[in-house]
């Protein structure tokens, strides 16, 4: 399977482009979405989690609560890495899994941490979603309703604009409105498809 890397620094709009590829039939796999299943309860990973971090990240009806660990690993970058190291293989095995199940002539893998945990040799190309650090910002300011702390702690936690960049094969800018995003990715499409079929050829 032609499999296109999708990432971009947080709130670049990383989803938005990916459903807007969804809408040509393409297979979507979100890694933030596979996260959240294998933490519920009864996978593995929920168990090393609650073990690791205690009760107390435990919502009412025992399940992960997503902003209190969130909030926990931002504060603690130690306990963000042992979460990491467990959960990015796991993640990556559904990925790939996925992938191979694909029916749409490619496929694309939303990893925000592409970039940081590479290599990817199951990825054929990355494409980059790139907005500027103040968009950034502002978006997570009206998205999350963050505080200048917390947004500060997210941004510093990834690579830097301009290293996600350099690995970049397709760069899509995305501060325009909905109208110009959607033009970009109907011409990436196009691309992909073509791409696609050269490789199958091959």
């Amino acid at each position: 399977m032609y499999s296109i890397g999708l990432t971009g620094g947080i709130a670049s709009g990383k989803s938005t482009v990916a459903h807007l590829f969804s809408e040509h039939g393409i297979c979507i796999l979100d890694a933030d979405v596979i996260a959240r299943v294998v933490v519920l309860p009864g996978e593995s990973a929920y168990e090393s989690i609650v073990a690791y971090f205690g009760n107390s990240i435990l919502d009412i009806q025992q399940h992960i609560d997503r902003a209190k660990l969130r909030e926990i690993v931002f504060n603690y970058p130690v306990k963000r890495i042992w979460l990491e190291k467990l959960l990015h293989p796991l993640i990556r095995d559904k990925m790939i899994a996925g992938s191979l199940a694909a029916l749409s002539p490619y496929c694309i893998q939303v990893i925000p941490l592409l970039i940081e945990t590479l290599p990817h040799p199951e990825i054929s190309r990355i494409l980059v979603v790139d907005v500027s650090v103040e968009t950034q910002r502002q978006r997570l300011r009206e998205r999350d309703h963050l505080d200048e702390i917390m947004t500060n702690k997210m941004l510093q936690a990834q690579i830097g604009r301009e290293q996600r960049l350099a690995h970049a094969d397709d760069i899509l800018v995305n501060e325009g409105n909905m109208a110009a995003l959607r033009l970009s990715v109907d011409a990436l499409h196009e691309k992909y498809l073509k791409l696609a079929v050269s490789k199958d050829e091959q």
